[in-house]
């Protein structure tokens, strides 16, 4: 990586293909950036993440598996995650770019939202995070901060995958820089489930539409203390012209108890719609006393003029709305609510109905604590006691909230040692810690099945009691089925073992008559068989047919020289030309090649030269001439020159030559008698 981890990051290129070109935010955990993403030739944003938690392995091992999870989840109100990786030690994500601004952004600056507004946001959220608990992940983080309001009007949901593991590194700065979003059950220790997300979501429309959260002030533990002490308020204590639907639907997702809750997001998205239907415009229209004035024109500019979230995404307010019903429904939510609306002229529906007699109800309870006379303004006695009262109460939430963060549910605890134990022997140093645990089955090539692999926070790290720790137990090593590379090139299979993370074994040779020289003609272990990531796979390569010693057939007549051939396994071929041999008689074989002796490759050819016996030459007569002019003419005629003398060869004349003046085989003998 070209610079580190720090502003100086700005014009590098991370991980060879990201180009930074400019800082866009700093956090406690990570860097973002705007990139340009080399190969694909786009922006994207680049969250770097700082040097500290890059070198905790436990963390790096959890960001791993998150941002795999969350890289699988596709939705168009969901921040898409691009690529992931680590350049040196420094890990980072690549996400979609958005340009924009953020929810938190948009409500600093113009305070409540319309309903309109506000239900067009949630329900974009809602159908966001239906499907990331579909596809089994949780938020856990849900924030305006993590609601990105795209210039083009889309609405995306970000950090997927990431608050659970940014929050097992640090406590503090992840947990409770977020209090006034917490779910009661994250702070007592219960499972957190879909759930927790729906009621980080009902306190975000609280405060869209009243322009505050519900729990504000003290310190960020005081806050979280009140999540699990106190009941979410109805919208309309603060902004009282609020429709009642409005206030109910507040209440449902924010309950403490999270069996109260909408039992799902879709559930929940089809009473949003519902509900959305259901207000008239006057409802819709209301803005909170104390909203900022610029607040309608920022909304406008958000979701278009005169139309919702759902217009602009294409077709009518009411179809897009009786759409969303049909697919809740068909989808079997389980949710009862969701139901077409009554005809003007028909008597009551059951749902209005209800609704009817809750604001008698609730008529009726504010008229019952209603005080019928005032304390006197001026009884100084009546005044302390408020004030000794006022003290009394404050005194006990401070050491009601001392216990829970000093020896209750709040309290720091050290993660104990569980690698490489069991189930039963890790929950009794767990349970010993007071942390409760919840197990994860993973795969593993180095830690026994069922026994423990890691957790999440690691050994020696200190969480809160009530945050519990994940305990991931081995299922043994993943086998996978080997593939079959038989009758492949050598190198072949080797990109083969490498692309299934294997490694090649021993590479042994034999020959074969039936594979080409130089492919693959067995494995072992054999093809489909289960093996482990990292497994040696021996291989057994063609050197082609074994080769043949070539038998001696010079001097065999044809037949007996094909024959012979044949039956050491090779391919007899005669030459065209025959050739002359003073030493072969005519039809035999003069010459082979290969030679006799060497060794040739199985069903290789051997060629056979035929002889046309010796050739003919005519015999000069030399009788009178001198014997020594004889002899050296006919031996250059390549005859073989025999002397006879008589008397001595006192006169060195031939006196008589035989044979003379015919045909002979070359190479014959002249014998001349020479006196």
């Amino acid at each position: 990586m070209n610079g580190q981890h720090t502003d100086g990051l700005v014009g590098g290129l991370v991980g060879g293909r990201y180009e930074v070109e400019s800082l866009l935010g700093t956090g406690g955990m990570a860097t973002v950036y705007l990139a340009t993403d080399t190969k694909l030739k786009r922006r994207v944003a680049l969250k770097v993440l700082h040097p500290h938690l890059s070198r905790d392995r436990n963390f790096a091992e959890r960001f791993e598996r998150e941002a795999i999870a969350a890289a699988q989840l596709s939705h168009p109100h969901v921040v898409s995650m691009l690529d992931r990786g680590q350049d040196g030690g420094v890990l980072y994500l690549v996400m979609e770019y958005i340009p924009g601004r953020t929810l938190r952004e948009l409500l600093d600056e113009t305070g409540a939202l319309a309903p309109k507004q506000a239900l067009a946001l949630i329900d974009a959220v809602v159908e966001g995070l239906a499907a990331a608990h579909a596809a089994g992940i949780i938020h856990r983080d849900v924030k305006p901060a993590n609601v990105l309001l795209a210039d083009d009007g889309r609405v995306k949901v970000g950090d997927f995958g990431l608050a659970r593991s940014l929050a097992a590194t640090n406590v503090t700065d992840t947990l409770f820089g977020t209090a006034e979003y917490i779910a009661p059950e994250m702070l007592t220790g219960r499972p957190v489930d879909a759930r927790t997300d729906l009621y980080a979501t009902g306190v975000m429309l609280f405060e869209m539409l009243t322009g505050r959260p519900p729990f504000t002030g003290g310190e960020r533990s005081y806050v979280a203390y009140r999540h699990v002490n106190e009941d979410v308020p109805a919208p309309s204590t603060l902004a009282p012209g609020l429709a009642p639907e409005l206030d109910e639907l507040v209440g449902w997702m924010t309950r403490r108890d999270p069996d109260g809750r909408p039992p799902s997001a879709l559930a929940l998205l089809g009473e949003v719609r519902d509900i959305r239907r259901s207000l008239t415009d006057e409802q819709l229209d209301y803005r909170a006393p104390g909203a900022k004035a610029r607040a309608a024109e920022a909304a406008t500019s958000l979701l278009g003029p005169d139309e919702s979230l759902t217009e602009q995404m294409g077709g009518s307010r009411t179809q897009a709305l009786a759409q969303g019903t049909e697919v809740i429904s068909a989808m079997g939510s389980g949710h009862t609510s969701v139901m077409p609306r009554p005809a003007p002229a028909a008597p009551l529906s059951p749902r209005e109905q209800r609704r009817q007699a809750r604001a008698e109800d609730r008529a009726a309870r504010a008229a019952a604590a209603r005080p019928t006379h005032q304390l006197g303004k001026g009884n100084p006695r009546r005044r302390g006691a408020i004030w000794l009262a006022i003290v009394v109460v404050l005194a006990l939430l401070a050491a009601a909230v001392g216990w829970f963060f000093g020896f209750g549910p709040g309290a720091l605890a050290t993660v104990p040692p569980v690698k490489d134990l069991t189930v039963p022997q890790a929950q009794s140093l767990l349970q010993q810690a007071g942390l409760a645990f919840t197990t994860h089955d993973v795969y593993d090539d180095t830690v026994s099945s069922g026994l423990v692999v890691a957790s999440d926070p690691g050994a020696g790290s200190q969480i809160r009691k009530f945050e519990g720790v994940q305990v991931m137990v081995s299922k043994g090593p993943q086998l996978f089925p080997l593939a079959d590379l038989t009758n492949r090139s050598l190198d072949a299979a080797k990109t083969a073992l490498s692309d299934a993370q294997m490694s090649l074994g021993t590479v042994a040779q034999a020959y074969s008559d039936s594979a080409a020289p130089g492919t693959v003609m067995s494995q072992s272990p054999p093809p489909g068989t289960p093996v482990k990531h990292g497994t040696a796979i021996s291989l057994t390569v063609s050197k082609g047919p074994q080769p043949v010693a070539v038998p001696r057939v010079v001097g065999l007549n044809q037949d007996d020289a094909v024959a012979a051939l044949q039956a050491a396994g090779l391919q007899p071929a005669i030459a065209d030309s025959p050739v002359f041999d003073r030493n072969v008689p005519a039809g035999s074989v003069a010459a082979q090649t290969p030679a006799a002796g060497q060794n040739a490759p199985k069903s290789s050819t051997v060629t056979l030269t035929l002889s046309k016996g010796p050739r003919m030459v005519h015999v000069p007569n030399f009788v009178g001439q001198q014997a020594s002019v004889a002899q050296a003419a006919l031996e250059k005629l390549g005859f073989t020159v025999k002397v006879e003398n008589i008397l001595g060869g006192f006169f060195g004349t031939v006196r008589a030559q035989d044979p003379v003046d015919r045909d002979v085989p070359e190479g014959s003998t002249i014998t001349l008698t020479v006196v």
